[in-house]
């Protein structure tokens, strides 16, 4: 089982400081925007929640270790309590920000380091799910994680999620990016494994396995080099396939 009825919501990583927000902002149907934590000043996360306010892209909170020198893309292994208090803090910060311009939050995404870590990680997927639940969000995650198995057990909705430019392993997770393969840069080969995701379910791994994969929703990372084209080349091949791109 793959993209249930047909339909896709495409998310992307904004408000970082890299990129083309704007032009994204114009191809996505939801915005992973930053929190100031890996990312982002208060001025550029608000500009960007007010370009995905006006075009009505759904804005969700991309939570992140506190490490603006790594891009949060470094393991922190922080005390429970520590952790808690920083994603509720990034959260509150950003609906702030969201609210000012007349939308809303509407999920939680943990960013880099932290999303790669809560796949397996039980004791800081707990609090990320305990964050979530605090504050009312649904979490966006990785299908098969310890994080997506712990928010079932608290009633916490999840957003599963694909990625459409990053390798994956033969058993369904991502390629650290440290790694070769770890990153698609082809505009052609990220559309048509969103193509094969969508008329399928599944996913080539880079060692040439089959991975069946459900999404509900795929992210194309805005920092990535051609990420514009990428995302134009995914609206285009969906479109051709009759597949429905908007949140759900």
């Amino acid at each position: 089982m793959g993209l249930s009825s047909r339909v896709i919501d495409l998310n992307a990583d904004l408000g970082e400081g890299v990129g083309d927000d704007s032009a994204m902002i114009t191809l996505v149907t939801s915005a992973n925007v930053a929190c100031g934590f890996h990312a982002g000043t208060p001025r550029e996360l608000l500009a960007t929640c007010r370009e995905a306010a006006a075009a009505g892209v759904r804005i969700g909170a991309q939570v992140s270790y506190p490490d603006l020198s790594g891009f949060g893309r470094r393991f922190m292994d922080l005390a429970p309590d520590d952790l808690f208090a920083d994603i509720v803090y990034q959260i509150g910060a950003l609906r702030a920000l969201t609210e000012s311009v007349g939308a809303t939050v509407e999920y939680l995404k943990p960013h880099g380091a932290l999303y790669n870590a809560v796949v397996h990680h039980t004791t800081q997927a707990g609090v990320v799910v305990e964050a979530a639940a605090a504050s009312g969000l649904p979490l966006m995650c990785l299908p098969g994680s310890e994080v997506e198995r712990i928010a079932g057990s608290a009633d916490v909705p999840v957003i599963r999620e694909a990625f459409a430019d990053r390798g994956y392993t033969p058993e369904g997770t991502l390629v650290p990016r440290s790694e070769p393969g770890a990153l698609l840069t082809d505009p052609a080969e990220v559309a048509a494994r969103v193509l094969e995701l969508a008329e399928t379910g599944r996913i080539t791994a880079i060692d040439g396995t089959v991975v069946e994969v459900i999404a509900d929703s795929v992210c194309l990372h805005g920092d990535t080099p051609g990420a514009v084209e990428h995302a134009r080349r995914v609206r285009a091949a969906l479109a051709r396939a009759g597949v429905d791109v908007r949140a759900r």
